[in-house]
């Protein structure tokens, strides 16, 4: 399993996650969560949303007893493929914690989308040229 990053100032949730299967356009994928941590007596609780292309199947809330480790699995559904994250927002004692969690389907790579025009300079440089916001 992988250990989810944390920050100083996030829910004091942990969070572990794991895929059980390899990510295919059309198929659900089973993601497995482990959390632990949990110290308020009314619980945490847990959200979960997906980016475009990517699916939610089932239930997008959790909720987590005190002092004992839950584990829940997550079923996903890839649209398309490429890169797109499972977001899981923890919440405990009124703090938040938002964890991405990364399904690659398929091969193909993320690609960013160019906002600039390439421009050579009279010596020969290669610049970009950005719009200004």
């Amino acid at each position: 399993m992988t250990a989810a990053a944390r920050k100083p100032n996030d829910s004091g949730v942990t969070l572990r996650f794991r895929l059980d299967a390899v990510p295919q356009v059309g198929r659900g994928t089973p993601v497995v969560l482990e959390f632990g941590g949990v110290t308020d007596p009314d619980g945490a609780t847990v959200r979960f949303s997906a980016d475009a292309g990517l699916k939610v199947s089932g239930s997008d809330a959790l909720a987590l007893p005190m002092a004992s480790r839950t584990t829940a699995t997550v079923t996903v559904v890839s649209e398309q493929e490429g890169l797109a994250y499972l977001n899981v927002f923890i919440t405990q004692k009124g703090a938040m914690s938002a964890i991405s969690i990364p399904i690659q389907t398929g091969a193909a790579a993320p690609v960013l989308k160019s906002s600039g025009e390439l421009k050579s300079t009279p010596d020969g440089e290669n610049i970009i040229t950005m719009p200004a916001k």
